[in-house]
């Protein structure tokens, strides 16, 4: 069965770091792209970061929101089967609840920050962020 668990979120001041995991069962996540969604109340799911699957030479190549551009990292630990957010820096407009997801056929990033959350056929449960002002 595969699943994706997220971790790491929490409540933290203006300010602040938080670096939320995403852990993989049942498929290897250095194969898939990995893309870190975010839902506000009241809005959209938005992709705000991407790293891509090993394919061919083309590996690790990351994207970001304009919005958290040069705030957050995305990151793997392969031997943990891990992609890691590290978010600093956080601001009260970053709370909300992140997923990470993964689609078979999406290795690339390609058209990120563009690719919509109904395209995804794999997430994780959610781990709440709450920043505080």
């Amino acid at each position: 069965q595969v699943q994706l668990v997220e971790s790491g979120g929490g409540l933290v001041q203006a300010g602040g770091s938080l670096r939320l995991s995403c852990t993989a069962s049942g498929l290897t996540l250095d194969t898939h792209a990995v893309v870190w969604f975010r839902q506000a109340p009241g809005k959209a799911r938005e992709g705000i970061s991407c790293i891509s699957g090993y394919v061919g030479s083309t590996y690790g190549i990351t994207r970001y929101r304009d919005s958290v551009k040069g705030r957050f990292t995305i990151s793997r630990d392969n031997a943990k089967n891990t992609v890691y957010l590290q978010m600093n820096n956080l601001k009260p407009e970053d709370t909300a609840v992140y997923y990470c997801a993964v689609e078979s056929g999406y290795k690339y990033c390609s058209g990120f920050p563009g690719t919509v959350a109904s395209d995804f056929d794999t997430w994780g449960q959610g781990t709440q962020v709450t920043v505080s002002s």
